[in-house]
């Protein structure tokens, strides 16, 4: 019957501490600006999981002190929801406008920082970036990654080793880079249909050695036909990354690596939009006119050699499943 009270016993959750007396009653927590926080933050004491109850409440905290801080409206607040809205919907297998938005606020760089604070000599780390995609087939060491593009001729000669310089093999590496017009092949439309470009697996040789060729990639804007991309036009950000090419490496018995090995001289490397660049990551890629590239085979006209080597830190951890991928081979 309407306005019969009812008898059934409130769900089981944290009590909230008495603050104001009622006529008498108990007293209650006011929900104003000054003990909201502390009431939500209360609210998730009660987490089984430690970890997740402290990010929680850290999460309430800075959210709230945010609020504050802005003197946040709501129409500014409604903005927000929006814009991450959008930036859901824009997600698909293949694209995660998420990891952008974390790139473009440097928050990807900051969490990579503060896992890697003791490299101990190791390759330094930097941003996965959103287009690690799809299957990364295993190559065979010399093939042009890139037979099926235009572009200036590169061949990449690189090396595994563990932090004394000792040789890692039978080490899976993983690679990706954008083309001569400055886009990743899951970015073109046929991509659906001719498969992956650009984008391989090399298994490292006895002396921790593998090597391709490819094109040089140019520097290149990040997708800006989405609402991460609109908030970099409008508020006077270039989009701009400079030239570089990604590589994972994830050695057996050591932290999987996740890094790029940035084209020396480019335009952007002062000024990445996703804030990635690191001085020892820079490598000079060398304009060749020998007839012979490293490996014995000729060579058709110029070309550039890009050499690198990587250092890997012992201990573990899982490496990044590609977007999009149905397999479930370690990546």
């Amino acid at each position: 019957m309407y306005g019969r009270p009812c008898n059934r016993a409130p769900p089981k959750g944290p009590k909230v501490s008495a603050k104001v007396s009622v006529k008498g009653n108990a007293e209650m927590t006011q929900f104003n600006e000054t003990e909201l926080t502390a009431a939500v933050i209360r609210s998730f004491d009660q987490t089984p999981d430690p970890r997740a109850k402290f990010l929680l409440q850290e999460l309430v905290k800075s959210l709230h002190d945010y609020v504050r801080r802005t003197d946040l409206t709501f129409e500014e607040w409604d903005h927000a929801i929006g814009f991450l809205t959008r930036t859901g919907q824009k997600c698909t297998d293949i694209r995660q406008e998420f990891i952008l938005l974390s790139d473009v606020l440097g928050v990807s760089m900051l969490v990579d920082a503060v896992n890697h604070r003791d490299r101990d000599g190791a390759t330094e780390t930097t941003v996965l970036g959103p287009f690690y995609v799809g299957e990364h087939k295993v190559t065979p060491h010399g093939t042009d990654i890139s037979a099926s593009l235009p572009g200036e001729r590169m061949f990449v000669q690189s090396r595994v080793t563990d932090l004394d310089g000792k040789p890692l093999a039978n080490v899976p590496v993983d690679v990706w880079h954008a083309d001569d017009d400055g886009f990743y092949d899951s970015q073109k439309p046929s991509y659906a249909t001719e498969g992956p470009s650009s984008r391989a697996r090399f298994i490292t040789d006895a002396d921790g050695r593998f090597f391709f060729r490819t094109i040089v990639p140019c520097s290149y804007p990040i997708p800006t036909d989405g609402p991460v991309g609109q908030m970099i036009t409008q508020t006077n950000r270039h989009p701009m990354r400079p030239a570089h090419v990604h590589f994972l490496v994830n050695a057996k018995g050591h932290e999987p690596l996740i890094t790029h090995v940035f084209v020396e001289g480019d335009k952007y490397i002062d000024s990445d939009v996703v804030f990635g660049v690191k001085d020892e990551l820079i490598a000079k890629v060398e304009r060749r006119t020998d007839p012979v590239m490293p490996d014995g085979q000729q060579s058709d006209g110029p070309w550039s050699l890009m050499t690198y080597e990587f250092h890997v830190k012992p201990g573990g951890g899982m490496a990044p499943t590609p977007l999009g991928t149905k397999v479930t081979e370690d990546a």
